[in-house]
């Protein structure tokens, strides 16, 4: 739980609210979206050098957890 709080991030003033990675305007969704829809890890690194594996495994873990509260 501690990766999502370290790396997930929801402020108002950053896309509506929306939770971000680390406060860059770079979605949990998007990141999402773009894993559903079979872009591999090294590419969204490549992508967007700000973001680390780290960030994309919280985003993963985020999910989980939202999936497990329903």
């Amino acid at each position: 739980m501690n990766q999502i709080a370290d790396r997930i991030t929801a402020d108002p003033n950053v896309l509506a609210g929306k939770p971000t990675i680390r406060g860059l305007r770079i979605s949990v969704e998007q990141i999402l979206a773009s894993l559903a829809n079979d872009v591999p890890i090294e590419d969204l690194l490549d992508d967007y050098p700000e973001l680390e594996r780290a960030d994309i495994l919280a985003c993963l873990h985020y999910a989980c957890e939202r999936v497990r509260a329903a």
